[in-house]
């Protein structure tokens, strides 16, 4: 046991030093245990580690961005990017004994496709977000060695169609002779001669040679032809087939180096060759069946309808979406529907954090800040327990941004909020599940990095959206520079510049009631430069990709906004 106390709370958990992985190997034996989990379990934990966070510069978060604007941002993200690493943590409230037990899963997650059909997926790195995960010690041989594999649910639907109409074909024809291997929706038929072009033809019949000395010959069940590409294999497969009727059965095969090459076997009656033809589609499926690989978890998370709490969770929901359910719409109110149905309950602690009371106890809402600053009085963290054949966690740094430990602490900064605002009612709470009237409030909203004047995007409702009448959009020469603007703005005070590229810029002023005489003062004939307001702006352009300056270049302190709160009383 490891008893953490600071003097004021503490937190309880079991250590015993256990790694937390699971890989492709070990997924099919793991995956009842976490249905199981998944199932007793009174909320879950998720978070996900990428391959990088913004496709271009262009496409930079923004502390102007709508939630629409801001989705559309994270939706290019999450079709360029790959996520390498998913965690879970479900939370199991023991009442008798007045504590959660935890357990925790951590997925190394890459999609290799199985066959020629399958999708060839292809994702770009972003070199900081490799260098920071390497500074963690992530392990990028296990991503892409022991990987758990997936399609996304439209893959699969898509893949089960064409197995079944390659298994249709077999059926429709007396002998599986004029069936062509790997054809997928291609397959051929044909009763005629084969035309082997003249390039091929020694090789084939060398082939042929083989396989005649094979079937005069007792002994081996099995001959493994040469390696080679898929318009020979077609060859042989045709030709061998006629030649020796119903006496082999011909299968593709993949060997260590991914080469490959046809196995033949050696077939005495029609009954023995259907059995083989069953085996062969059995086999497929089964192949199948691990593709799905991690999309089963996603697939689990969603049936239960249980609450899943993130931290910061908008990108984790977008990639888990659109990498293992379906390609994200570009509708933003289809986006928002999407995900109510895929997850009906989702809250993100983040959000909590930024919202009072907590906000106003909490200097920082840094996920591994949050953790020290529930540890201290007015807050009590659970007491939390994780059974002994799961891996553990001592709480602290060494473990952040291992996908499954982030979710782990999750849970504990969720349940140590949730008791917190339980204990201000009237009676007090002494313990909130996932399913109280408190945490309502926060269900179904995702806090938005950087926006100071939207307090989050409301996937069940309308989006709040805020007057920004003293924004105004300017366009000027490329030599200008942020001193220029505010000399610009210095009749109205102290701005905040958001620049868009090397000749425009939102800017933004610190005394709103200075708005209404801007546009009457700087608009002048002959000028160097021209402005709009916000609205006109996004109400008369059109959106286009901008070369967005470094954040540095974004100068002086934003105004301070209140959000607007949530109700939590």
């Amino acid at each position: 046991m490891l008893f953490l106390c600071d003097g004021t709370s503490s937190i309880l958990i079991q250590t015993s030093g256990l790694e937390n992985t699971t890989g492709k190997q070990d997924f099919s034996s793991v995956l009842p245990e976490v249905e199981k989990a998944i199932n007793e379990a009174d909320f879950l934990c998720v978070d996900t580690e990428f391959s990088g966070l913004h496709a271009s510069s262009s496409f930079h978060i923004s502390s102007l961005d709508t939630p629409e604007e801001r989705y559309h941002k994270l939706r290019k993200g999450s079709s360029d990017f790959l996520v390498f690493q998913v965690g879970l943590c479900t939370f199991c409230y023991i009442e008798e004994d007045k504590k959660y037990e935890a357990k925790p899963f951590n997925f190394y997650v890459f999609p290799k496709p199985y066959s020629r059909a399958a999708p060839d997926c292809r994702f770009l790195c972003q070199s900081s977000s490799i260098d920071f995960l390497a500074s963690q010690g992530f392990d990028f041989n296990k991503v892409f060695k022991e990987g758990i594999p997936f399609i996304t649910s439209t893959q699969e639907s898509e893949l089960r169609d064409l197995m079944e109409e390659r298994h249709k074909q077999y059926k429709q024809f007396s002998s599986p002779a004029f069936v062509t291997p790997d054809s997928g929706a291609e397959a051929v038929t044909t009763k005629g001669p084969i035309n082997v072009p003249e390039e091929h033809k020694d090789f084939i019949e060398g082939i042929c040679k083989s396989v005649e000395e094979f079937l005069e010959k007792d002994g081996e069940e099995n001959l493994s032809l040469p390696p080679c590409n898929g318009f020979v294999r077609k060859l042989i497969y045709q030709t061998v087939r006629q030649r020796f009727q119903s006496g082999v059965h011909l299968g593709a095969k993949t060997d260590e180096k991914k080469q490959r090459y046809i196995q033949v076997t050696r077939i005495k009656t029609e009954d023995e060759m259907k059995m083989k033809e069953q085996e062969k589609q059995s086999a497929e499926l089964a192949e199948l069946e691990e593709a799905v690989g991690f999309t089963k978890v996603i697939r689990l998370i969603s049936q239960s309808g249980k609450l899943m709490v993130g931290h910061n969770m908008f990108m984790d929901l977008v990639h888990l979406l659109n990498r293992f359910c379906s390609q994200l719409p570009e509708n933003y109110q289809e986006f928002k529907a999407m995900a109510k149905c895929v997850f009906p309950k989702i809250l993100d602690t983040k959000l909590m954090a930024n919202t009072a009371p907590c906000k106003d106890l909490l200097p920082s809402s840094v996920l591994g800040d949050l953790l020290n600053h529930i540890n201290c009085k007015p807050f009590k963290p659970p007491e939390i327990v994780i059974p002994e054949n799961f891996p553990q966690y001592k709480l602290d740094d060494s473990n952040l941004h291992e996908a499954a430990y982030d979710a782990y602490i999750t849970g504990i900064c969720f349940t140590a909020m949730s008791n917190f605002l339980g204990g201000l009612q009237n009676p007090p709470l002494p313990n909130v599940l996932p399913d109280a009237t408190i945490i309502k409030p926060f269900t179904n909203k995702l806090f938005l990095m950087r926006i100071s004047d939207i307090p989050y995007l409301d996937l069940a409702g309308d989006d709040v959206l805020p007057s920004r009448d003293h924004v105004f959009h300017v366009t000027f020469p490329k030599e200008w520079k942020a001193p220029d603007l505010y000399q610009l703005f210095s009749p109205f005070g102290n701005v905040y510049i958001t620049w868009l590229d090397d000749v425009s810029a939102f800017v933004s002023l610190y005394k709103k009631d200075q708005s209404a005489t801007v546009m009457s003062t700087l608009c002048k004939r002959d000028t160097r430069y021209k402005i709009m307001t916000y609205e006109l702006f996004k109400n008369g352009l059109p959106d286009k990709e901008s070369r967005k300056r470094p954040h540095s270049a974004e100068s002086m302190e934003e105004e301070p906004k209140k959000k607007k709160p949530l109700n939590v009383e």
